[in-house]
């Protein structure tokens, strides 16, 4: 009810939500974590960065800072949080924010990089006080919205008709091959209206690099894995490995889990468990980011990063980019 009613006083405008004359981008969800934001934030900034200025704006979810932040050569993890320091190491040229307000962190982004051109916005769906130009809303294959009931009962942290402000949905970690039939099936469950487009993606896992060296290696020639994971939804990368390998242990934590002293000396004791020759230590860039810190403690063990991106279905990523790159230009006109 408190939700619902929150989202009234903004359709009628008791509560205001300010509209910037600028290419604002919104990545969010209805539910809480687990839809593939951070993939899709990556995704956007590969998409635009060669022909934008680039700036990315998110909370910092478990730094130990307050306020607005710009991230710089000399920040860390703990100072902006693991997605935005993801962000900035993947991407150096791209203006990496933090700020808790959305309202305040954007004027302050403008006044420090005059020059930017387009801003993304990581997982401000629900935060209505910014009224976004583009709001691009995820919802899982295997947990659509339309099937899931608002906490504590589900996993929504906003009703489901606050899908209705989207005007692009996209259908994440889908099956590869999703069939014709089952993707009709599902946007005519979404009920979209009528200005709202919908996508479907799945999952593409990319090679695998050594946390500190960067080095390549073929996944499929070890063994035996470790898994070091600290995400919402583990699942889709179990199954990967799987498919890959020839067993693996995991060693799971809390979403956006700061890792510790304790944790470092579990995950040496699980590693000298497996007698394999051919083992190696996996973990996702999310959590690469948080061990970092241990770069000496860790230098003599084989510990590697599977990197993911989100790949659209049904060959309409030419529509997705002319879509996104449409709202850009209409600023120019």
């Amino acid at each position: 009810m408190l939700v619902w009613l929150r989202n009234w006083l903004f359709d009628k405008n008791i509560l205001k939500s300010a509209a910037f004359n600028f290419p604002v981008i919104c990545v969010g969800n209805l539910a809480v974590g687990g839809t593939g934001k951070t993939p899709m934030v990556e995704y956007l900034i590969r998409l635009l960065k060669e022909d934008y200025v680039v700036a990315t704006i998110s909370r910092g979810y478990k730094r130990k800072t307050k306020g607005f932040g710009i991230a710089n050569k000399n920040t860390t993890a703990l100072e902006i949080g693991d997605e935005p320091m993801q962000f900035h190491q993947k991407f150096p040229d791209v203006s990496v924010a933090v700020g808790e307000e959305r309202l305040v962190a954007i004027p302050h982004l403008l006044q420090e990089r005059p020059n930017t051109q387009v801003i993304i916005l990581d997982d401000a769906f629900q935060h209505r006080s910014v009224k976004a130009g583009l709001n691009i809303l995820l919802t899982e294959y295997k947990d659509l919205y339309t099937r899931d009931f608002i906490l504590p009962g589900g996993d929504l942290r906003d009703v489901r008709s606050s899908a209705k402000r989207a005007q692009i949905v996209i259908v994440t970690k889908c099956n590869p091959d999703l069939s014709v039939n089952e993707r009709d099936a599902i946007v005519d469950e979404l009920n979209l209206q009528p200005a709202q487009s919908a996508y479907f993606s799945s999952i593409l896992y990319g090679r695998t690099y050594h946390l500190f060296s960067k080095e390549l290696i073929t996944l499929s020639n070890y063994t035996d894995v470790l898994l070091i994971c600290g995400i919402a939804n583990p699942k889709p990368l179990k199954d990967f490995l799987t498919s890959q390998v020839h067993s693996y242990d995991m060693l799971r934590y809390p979403d956006h889990h700061i890792f510790d002293s304790d944790d470092l000396l579990d995950i040496k004791k699980q590693f000298e468990k497996i007698k394999s020759e051919k083992k190696i230590i996996i973990t996702t860039e999310k959590d690469g980011v948080r061990l970092q810190k241990f770069e000496q403690e860790l230098a003599t063990y084989p510990i590697y990063v599977l990197p993911i991106e989100p790949v659209f279905l049904f060959d309409k990523a030419p529509e997705f980019s002319r879509q996104v790159t449409g709202f850009i230009t209409s600023f120019n006109k």
